[in-house]
């Protein structure tokens, strides 16, 4: 939804202005993330001049992307969803979001393949990066979500309802039974069950 609303929004907001200006971004770095991405050059100049009004410093960090972030969920606490998103955007683990690393994910989320989605939301669940997804990076993930969703959207769930969760839909993927989840079990078990993809927040509701 924040992936959906904010390219929206700043294409609208500054879709007239952009006839009359000329965007500061470097052309051969714009013309290599149009061969890049699935963004025409003048979405990404939209993307860009608004990005820019966001972040004037050109890359933003964890701090400001959860000032922004927490605005779509007033009812809950989106501080832990966006620092594991944080990460999943910041590519380099440097601390620091780049507009190329912004529109890079921006592309996948919205019109990527669902091979491509799904690999993207692989990386976020893997929080330590080893290429695995643990129950415990599973549980973390999913009780952000919970918290972030806040109890007016889940005003008769039980405090256990995020490992409840995270128990049944982690023993469908762990295929082999080694207690972790490899991208093959991952991509195999959400494409073969749209519980799962819609219960883990996946696709364009991971924004």
């Amino acid at each position: 939804e924040f992936a959906r609303w904010y390219y929206l929004s700043q294409r609208d907001k500054i879709e007239d202005e952009l006839e009359m200006t000329t965007v500061c971004y470097r052309p051969e770095g714009l013309e290599q993330l149009e061969a890049q991405t699935n963004f025409t050059k003048k979405e990404l100049q939209v993307l860009y001049r608004g990005f820019k009004n966001e972040c004037p410093s050109g890359a933003v960090n964890e701090e400001t992307f959860k000032q922004i972030y927490a605005q779509f969920f007033p009812h809950g606490d989106a501080s832990m969803y966006a620092h594991y998103l944080f990460n999943a955007f910041d590519t380099a683990q440097n601390g620091s979001v780049k507009f190329e690393d912004f529109v890079t994910a921006l592309s996948i989320l919205l019109r990527g393949t669902v091979h491509e989605k799904l690999r993207w939301t692989f990386n976020l669940y893997d929080i330590n990066k080893d290429g695995y997804i643990n129950k415990e990076e599973m549980m973390d993930i999913v009780k952000a979500i919970y918290d972030m969703m806040g109890k007016y959207t889940y005003p008769v769930l039980k405090e256990d309802a995020p490992r409840q969760h995270v128990e049944v839909f982690f023993q469908k993927m762990d295929k082999n039974k080694d207690g972790v989840v490899t991208l093959d079990e991952f991509i195999e078990s959400c494409q073969e069950d749209d519980n799962i993809m819609r219960s883990l927040q996946l696709f364009e509701n991971v924004m």
